[in-house]
């Protein structure tokens, strides 16, 4: 099986819907699956956030993340990114913590990347 990293920078509502259907539908298929929110990304870390809003395909981010965070997918939350906007791991996901770009670039050495 092959290793997937998914990199969410953006705070977009599609973007963020389809990064968490591509990383559940790998998983899914028993690949190894890592995500890492970097810059505006890292809002969807917030637990208490809307993700039911619909994209122009009518799903959601609520019908992708619940699966990641059941699964216990690893996300990694850039710690500057995060801290520079008041957000910390208290109010993260079970599965999501702070982490660093270092650790993403050695994800990044074996995987197949995919950004959003």
């Amino acid at each position: 099986m092959a290793n997937f990293l998914f990199v969410l920078g953006k705070d977009d509502n599609e973007a963020a819907t389809r990064c968490f259907q591509f990383a559940k539908i790998a998983h899914g298929k028993g690949h190894h699956v890592d995500l890492f929110f970097i810059d505006g990304g890292v809002r969807w870390a917030d637990r208490k956030r809307n993700l039911a809003t619909k994209t122009t395909t009518g799903d959601c981010p609520a019908d992708y993340l619940p699966y990641l965070v059941e699964n216990e997918v690893k996300i990694g939350i850039c710690t500057p990114c995060a801290q520079n906007r008041g957000l910390d791991e208290t109010g993260f996901f079970d599965n999501m913590q702070l982490d660093g770009g270092p650790h993403l670039i050695d994800m990044a050495a074996d995987a197949k990347v995919f950004n959003f």
